[in-house]
Parts: structure tokens; sequence; C-alpha cells
């Protein structure tokens, strides 16, 4: 496993041809579909299929974005625990680090 510092944001042209390749069967089956298409028919699993569709936002979502994940958290710790403390300067001070990190991980990792 490689260390999380070695992992870059960005396009990777093996990704989006990976992702047309598991999409090609549903482009052929939409482009020609079958005359009795059972695909089509509802679900009798809603809850499943419900529970897999959000899992599925969740699982692009995390391939997209697992250094704002790791540029967030620490930065959020850092302001919540400066307005427990009601320290305005340590607020002040967290906000603007928070906003320059996440800002130089989204221009150079996004």
């Amino acid at each position: 496993m490689k260390p999380l510092k070695q992992y870059r944001f960005g396009f990777d042209p093996w990704g989006l041809i990976l992702f047309l390749l598991v999409m090609l069967p549903n482009f052929v089956w939409f482009a020609v579909p079958a005359p009795d298409d059972i695909l089509r028919a509802d679900s009798v699993t809603p809850v499943v299929d419900a529970i897999g569709s959000v899992f599925q936002v969740l699982t692009v979502a995390c391939l997209c974005f697992v250094i704002l994940l790791l540029t967030l958290p620490p930065c959020l710790a850092f302001l919540l625990f400066a307005i427990d403390r009601k320290n305005l300067p340590a607020i002040l001070f967290a906000t603007v680090f928070t906003v320059c990190h996440l800002t130089f991980r989204v221009v150079n990792f996004v």
C-alpha cells in the first residue's frame, strides 16, 4: 500500500478507459434494447437499490476527494477547538489556514 502523500488528483486517461469499458454493455443495451426488456421492469428490491445508489455515489466521491478528506478534518478540528475555547485570534488564524490549505489542495490536486 502506498503512503497517502504519493496519491495525486488529476485526470487519468486509464480511468476514463476503464469507465468506458465497464459501461460499454450499458451503452449497447441503451442503443439497442431487447424487445422484452426485463431489466426495465420495476424493481422488487427498492431498498437495496437505494442503498446501492448511495454507496455508488459515496464510492465515486471518495475516489475523487481523498485529498480533500485528508485536508478538511484536521483543519476543522483546530477550528472547532478554537471555537470551543472562544479564542478569537485562533479562530481567525484557523479559518485563514483552512481556506489557504483547502485552496492549495484544490488548485494543485483536483
